[in-house]
C-alpha cells in the first residue's frame, strides 16, 4: 500500500466536491505471537489491520466515512460517502479540523526492532525450558509466550498538517503452573523483551506460582491492606474513565465538576504523560493532530484538570488536554489517557510492610470488571496475596474479598512505595506504586 497514492486520491476527490476542510486518519496495527505448550511451538500467529478514515465539514456538520480497502480507486467513493453522511448528521460541529500546533515534542522510547519469526521462537524455546529448569515442581499447562506489535498513525489534513508516528513493543510471557503437595498454583511474568533475561523472566513466573502453594483464608475484619503495584494500577485503569471530561460531560462521572477541589490524599499525585521515560508506545500528538504533552491531573491531592479533547474543552471553556483519541481508525474522536500513573511516594515495600505491622498484601485481584462499577466508584473484588505479620511479608492466603470505594480508597491511601510499576502494550497503559491502606473491609471466612 502506498499511502501517498491514497492521500493524493482522497484530495483529489475531495478538491473535486469543493470541500475546503477535511481530515484524513490513517492507522495500522501489524504483529507476530509466538506460543509454547509443553516444550513444543503450539501456535505462530501474524495479523494485520488498519485502514483510512476521512472526515470533512459540510454546511456546518462533521461527516465521517472509513474503509480497510486501502486502493486509490475506492477513495472517491469514501469522500462522497462522507459528504452523504455529513448532510444527514443533525448534530452541528463546532470544532472543525485542528489547523496544527506551533511545535511537537520527540518520543523518547528505545528504538523498536521487531522480532523475526525465528527469534521469537527461539526465544519462547528457551523461556519455556528455563521455567521446566527452575523447579522440578513445574507441571503441565505451563506456557511461555513472545509477542511483536507495531502500531503507526497518519494524520493529514486540509490545513496543511501531516503528522505520522510509528511505535512498536517485543513482550515476552511465562505463564508457569506448579504441582506440590497435592496442590496446583500458578503465576505469571510479563516483561518487555531485553529487560529480563529468558532465566530471570521464568524464575519470577515459577517463585510467585510456588509462593502461593498452602494459601489459607483469611477471618473478615477489617486489616492495614498493602496493595501491590501491579495490582493497584489495575484498580487505576478500570475506574480511569472518571478522569475523562466526556464521561463527566455525559453525567457518568463523579468527578464532574470537581476541578481543584481535593480528591484524594495529599500525597497522591496523578500524571498523564504521552512520552513518559521506559515506556515503548509514545505519541507526540493526539488523534486531532494537538501536540501532546505532560501534565498533572492530580496534584497534592487536588483534582486540577480532567482529560480533555477540543469538542470537552470547547464545551468546558478551557483548553484541550491533548487527549483525544480513536479507538480504531474507524471510530470517532473520544477521549484516553496515554501513561496514566499514580506517581511514587518514598518508601520501600518493605517498609510499607513495617506500617502495616499486621495486615495484608494483595498481589492478585480476579473479576474486577466484574466487581467494580466505574460510575459510582464501587468495588467489591475477590483477591488473594500475603499475611503480614509483625511488619513481614508471611503466609499466602486465598479467596477473600476486599470492598470499598475507590474515590474514598484515594483519599485513604496514607504511604506509597518509591517504585511506579507501567504495564506494557499499547497507546494507553497504567502505572502506580504499591500503595497503603488503612483499617480495609475484608470478607473472608
Amino acid at each position: 500500500m502506498d499511502f501517498e497514492l491514497i492521500k493524493k486520491a482522497l484530495i483529489d476527490s475531495a478538491d473535486e466536491l469543493d470541500i475546503k476542510e477535511y481530515e484524513i486518519y490513517y492507522s495500522s496495527r501489524t504483529g507476530t505471537s509466538v506460543e509454547t505448550l509443553g516444550k513444543e511451538i503450539s501456535s505462530l500467529n501474524s495479523s494485520s489491520s488498519g485502514g483510512v478514515c476521512f472526515r470533512c465539514l459540510v454546511n456546518g456538520r462533521m461527516g465521517y466515512a472509513s474503509t480497510e480497502l486501502m486502493e486509490a480507486s475506492e477513495m472517491g467513493e469514501l469522500v462522497r460517502r462522507a459528504v452523504v453522511n455529513a448532510e444527514n448528521t443533525e448534530k452541528e460541529d463546532n470544532v472543525g479540523i485542528y489547523a496544527g500546533s506551533e511545535s511537537y515534542g520527540k518520543t523518547n522510547s528505545p528504538e523498536y526492532k521487531p522480532l523475526s519469526a525465528e527469534q521469537m521462537k527461539k526465544t519462547a524455546l528457551s523461556i519455556q525450558n528455563e521455567n521446566y529448569a527452575a523447579s522440578d515442581k513445574v507441571t503441565d499447562g505451563t506456557q511461555s509466550a513472545v509477542e511483536t506489535e507495531e502500531m503507526t498513525v497518519r494524520i493529514v489534513n486540509s490545513h496543511g498538517l501531516d503528522l505520522v508516528n510509528t511505535s512498536g513493543v517485543n513482550i515476552v510471557y511465562s505463564a508457569a503452573v506448579v504441582l506440590d503437595k497435592g496442590e496446583h498454583q500458578d503465576d505469571y511474568a510479563v516483561e518487555e523483551y531485553g529487560k529480563l533475561s529468558d532465566k530471570e523472566l521464568a524464575e519470577k513466573a515459577v517463585r510467585g506460582a510456588l509462593d502461593n502453594i498452602g494459601a489459607e483464608i483469611v477471618d473478615t475484619g477489617k486489616y492495614d491492606i498493602v496493595i501491590a503495584a501491579k495490582q493497584m494500577r489495575t484498580i487505576l485503569s478500570v475506574f480511569s474513565s472518571a478522569f475523562s471530561a466526556k464521561t463527566a460531560q455525559s453525567g457518568m462521572s463523579l468527578l464532574a465538576g470537581k476541578e481543584g477541589q481535593r480528591i484524594a490524599a495529599e500525597i497522591i499525585n496523578i500524571t498523564d504523560d504521552p512520552m513518559r521515560e521506559g515506556v515503548s508506545v509514545q505519541s507526540p500528538f493526539d488523534a486531532e493532530g494537538v501536540a501532546a504533552y505532560r501534565k498533572d491531573v492530580v496534584k497534592d491531592g487536588v483534582l486540577l484538570t480532567l482529560l480533555h479533547n477540543r469538542e470537552t474543552a470547547m464545551r468546558a471553556g478551557r483548553e484541550t488536554t491533548a487527549n483525544a483519541s480513536k479507538g480504531a481508525y474507524s471510530s470517532p474522536v473520544s477521549v484516553s489517557p496515554y501513561a496514566f500513573c499514580i506517581e511514587a511516594g518514598g518508601n520501600t515495600l518493605e517498609e510499607l510492610f513495617a506500617m502495616a505491622e499486621n495486615g495484608i498484601y494483595v498481589t492478585e485481584v480476579k473479576g474486577l470488571h466484574a466487581g467494580a462499577n466505574p460510575v459510582t466508584g464501587d468495588f467489591s473484588i475477590e483477591s488473594a496475596g500475603f499475611l503480614i505479620k509483625d511488619g513481614k511479608k508471611a503466609t499466602p492466603v486465598r479467596s477473600f474479598t476486599i470492598a470499598g470505594n475507590f474515590f474514598d480508597m484515594l483519599k485513604a491511601i496514607s504511604a506509597l512505595s518509591d517504585k511506579v510499576e507501567v504495564g506494557i502494550g499499547g497507546p494507553t497503559v497504567f502505572g502506580s506504586p504499591a500503595v497503603l491502606i488503612k483499617d480495609m473491609s475484608v470478607a473472608g471466612k
